[in-house]
């Protein structure tokens, strides 16, 4: 009976025991949820402040919430009497797994990080990288999302940005147009640049400051051609290198200058007809005449 009594009263200090440790470790992991949000929101109003772009930002508060939310969980595992130390180790373990079957995801991450760290462009910056050319929509973690002239949606992984050439087309203010304009070698050089200098400065959005190069580039095969190079705003480069083109081409039509194209001149040379018969092949006997 006493032996009864006694194991009954173990049972319940053990359950005693058992239960304020699960209360605690509840109490650490609601409140711990709680000071990570709180946390979170005072580092999201510092980086908002402080001017950082928004999509690196929200990669750093992401990063921030689960490292937080992690050491919250393991202070409540460790308030349970679970061996946080086995859990590291057993937790690093299965990082290295997930590591090596997952080398082309870690690679996108790691391309992802340094893509927001360095931010070679952000959203909104029309780029050509990845074998894609568009607007930058997002950059995700993995990946990042292009949206293409003709509103095609294209995700790129991340690892085959970082590790090819990235052209920025918006990182400047200003972009100069290079156009490539061939005349005729019967014009006028002179009048044909001074024609294009009047086409490209009467146009609002070419920029005075760099001026203007109108300048001859070859002496080509069927044409002399001329360096057109106006600046222009960044945001007007497009538009204003097609309406050029087609200014300058009515311009030189209406002012007789004409536009080459290549060609050839074959010049066939006829030999003169011989005034000597053939001579008759050999062994060969004359022709008779007939007579009346």
């Amino acid at each position: 009976m006493l032996d009864n009594f006694m194991d009954t009263e173990k049972i319940t200090a053990y359950a005693t025991d058992w239960g304020l440790n699960l209360l605690f470790a509840l109490i650490i992991f609601i409140v711990g949820r709680w000071l990570v949000g709180g946390a979170v929101a005072i580092a999201r109003r510092v980086l908002s402040r402080s001017g950082m772009d928004e999509m690196l930002s929200h990669f750093v508060l992401s990063i921030l919430h689960g490292v937080l939310l992690l050491v919250i969980v393991i202070a409540a595992l460790n308030r349970l009497g679970v061996d946080t130390t086995s859990l590291v180790a057993l937790i690093g373990a299965a990082g290295l797994a997930i590591g090596l079957s997952l080398q082309d995801s870690l690679k996108n991450f790691a391309a992802g990080v340094m893509l927001i760290v360095f931010r070679p462009f952000k959203a909104g910056d029309f780029v050509e990288a990845g074998g894609t050319t568009g607007v930058v929509e997002k950059i995700n973690i993995f990946s990042s999302t292009f949206r293409t002239p003709d509103n095609r949606e294209i995700v790129v992984p991340n690892g085959a940005i970082y590790a090819g050439v990235i052209t920025n087309y918006s990182a400047r203010e200003t972009r100069r147009i290079d156009l490539l304009v061939g005349i005729s070698y019967d014009d006028d050089i002179r009048k044909a640049k001074a024609v294009a200098e009047a086409v490209v400065k009467a146009d609002p959005r070419v920029l005075a400051d760099p001026e203007p190069v109108i300048a001859v580039a070859d002496l080509a095969d069927s044409s002399v051609n001329l360096h057109i190079r106006p600046w222009v705003k960044t945001a007007d480069y497009f538009l204003t290198m097609c309406e050029l083109k087609e200014k300058i081409k009515i311009a030189y039509d209406d002012n007789g200058i004409s536009i080459p194209y290549p060609q050839t001149d074959l010049h066939v040379h006829q030999a003169a007809p011989s005034v000597l018969a053939p001579a008759a092949p050999a062994g060969t006997k004359p022709a008779q005449l007939e007579s009346d």
